[in-house]
């Protein structure tokens, strides 16, 4: 195994980790892991079939990655604009608390806004479950998705 195999071996791992852990682009690791290594071995291994297969894996965990919470929050009901808002402050948040600040301000925004445009507690309540679920979901996902690429990647370089 060349230098180049082990450096796209890190860069997967890490990704998995990332996709845990809120200041790692998890799954842009994964797929920068891969491309790395197809391009080291001069676009033969682990063949193109392999590579587009372990990249879609990768679009699809990036996707998760910035949708999901998104989507969830539009399932359940909230605005657009409640959904981007509770984006931006489950963010900010995330500097300050770490992931609890996220999902707190995820599922705290989610409230407080739908509860103030319809002033229905319990609606309000299920609509920042679902973003919050959501959000969580998306990270098991993730990880799901990272290490079917590393699994993946092992399986088509190695045997």
């Amino acid at each position: 195994m060349d230098l180049f195999f082990w450096l796209a071996l890190v860069l997967l791992v890490v990704g998995v980790v990332g996709s845990v852990l809120p200041f790692l682009p998890g799954a842009v690791l994964s797929v920068i892991g891969v491309l790395l290594y197809w391009w080291s071995s001069g676009f033969s291994d682990p063949g193109l079939f392999g590579l587009f297969g372990l990249l879609a894996i990768g679009v699809v965990a990036i996707a998760t990655d910035y949708g999901a919470g998104f989507i969830a929050a539009r399932v359940g009901g909230a605005s657009t604009r409640t959904a981007l808002l509770a984006g931006v402050v489950g963010f900010v948040l995330l500097f300050v608390l770490g992931p609890l600040g996220m999902f707190l301000g995820v599922a705290g925004t989610v409230f407080v806004i739908e509860y103030l445009e319809h002033e229905d507690a319990e609606e309000s309540v299920r609509r920042a479950l679902y973003t919050t679920v959501g959000v969580l979901a998306s990270s098991v996902v993730q990880v799901l998705l990272t290490l079917s690429m590393l699994v993946g990647f092992v399986v088509a370089v190695v045997l």
